[in-house]
């Protein structure tokens, strides 16, 4: 069975990084589109980021030219550089990935990991 596991995410002062990473794992036959969405407190799921199989990028406005969206095809992860966090930033972060698994191609979730822009 398909899954993905984000990690990378914790608690930072304004400012400072993090780098996200999402792995995925299972009966694989080929990933596409991959992506980064965030929840904050009170607000709808945005998308933050997504990157497609041949390496195209998008960016939501409040985070471009901050954040930087990579993947390593041979390792079936995506990566999410955080620079210059804002308190803004705070947010359970998704990774979600269009996946071909052996019957079936759909869309695919991790679980979230939480970052904490404070000071």
């Amino acid at each position: 069975q398909v899954q993905l596991v984000e990690s990378g995410g914790g608690l930072v002062q304004p400012g400072e990084s993090l780098r996200l990473s999402c792995a995925a794992s299972g009966s694989i036959f080929s990933i596409y589109d991959m992506g980064w969405y965030r929840r904050a407190p009170g607000k709808q799921r945005e998308l933050v980021a997504d990157i497609t199989s041949g390496g195209r990028t998008n960016y939501a406005d409040s985070v471009k030219g901050r954040f930087t969206i990579s993947r390593d095809n041979a390792k079936n992860t995506v990566y999410l550089q955080m620079n210059s966090l804002k308190p803004e930033d705070t947010a359970v972060y998704y990774c979600k990935a269009n996946i071909q698994a052996v019957a079936w191609r759909g869309d695919y979730w991790g679980q979230g990991t939480q970052v904490t822009v404070s000071s």
